[in-house]
Order: structure tokens, then C-alpha cells, then sequence
């Protein structure tokens, strides 16, 4: 899997960026059926949204998964850096569960239907 980080406003850490590559790799158990992991790009971009907030640094996390039929998006907003990294990462890895077993049931139907045709001819 390919892993863009991108900062603005703010920055990069080598911790930063080692607890972005851990979540984004924990994710390939969900992308098992892409043998090729090249296919796969991950763009996250971590920034600061202004510096002048009344409540202090606001922090905010995207994450763009691109994959063969689809792109997944997820955004935080949140006060502390790591807290809007956990939260895309569980946005995103919702999504992909809502993506797998969506595309299982597809395909558990259509072989149904394949099996009750050939049982029909």
C-alpha cells in the first residue's frame, strides 16, 4: 500500500508519522482481496487549523483511500493531533467493513442465482 502524509500549518514529527503508518497499515486486513498492494494509495493529510484559536490548537485529519472500485473518505476536527487520527482511522475502517460485506452479499447472491439457474436448465 502506498502512504502520502501530507502536513500543513504544521510540523512533521517522526512520531506523527509512525502512528499515521501503524493505523493505515492495520487496514490491509480489510484489503485482502487485492493481491497487488500497489493498487492501493492512502493520501492523509494533517494540518492546523488556525493559529490564533480561542480554545487553543484545533487539529484536523483527512484521509483519502483510493482502491479498484472505489474511494473512501474520511475528515476530523478535534483538539489533540492523535484523536483526529483515531478518528478518521475508525471512520475508515467502518466504511471498509460496510464495503466488504456489502460487496460479499452482492457477490453470495449472484452465485445463488447462478446455482438456481443451472439447476433450473
Amino acid at each position: 500500500m502506498k502512504i502520502i502524509i501530507k502536513f500543513s500549518a504544521l510540523e512533521s514529527t517522526l512520531n506523527i508519522k509512525q502512528y499515521i503508518e501503524e493505523r493505515v497499515n492495520s487496514l490491509d486486513k480489510f484489503l485482502e482481496q487485492w493481491k497487488d498492494k500497489d493498487v492501493i494509495e492512502t493520501r492523509v493529510e494533517i494540518s492546523r487549523t488556525t493559529k490564533h484559536h480561542y480554545k487553543g490548537d484545533v487539529f484536523y485529519a483527512e484521509i483519502n483511500l483510493f482502491f479498484p472500485g472505489n474511494n473512501l473518505r474520511a475528515e476530523a476536527t478535534t483538539s489533540d493531533i492523535y484523536n483526529s487520527i483515531d478518528e478518521i482511522y475508525n471512520d475508515i475502517k467502518r466504511q471498509l467493513r460496510k464495503y466488504r460485506t456489502d460487496r460479499m452479499g452482492k457477490i453470495r447472491k449472484g452465485a445463488r442465482k447462478i446455482k438456481e439457474w443451472i439447476k433450473g436448465v
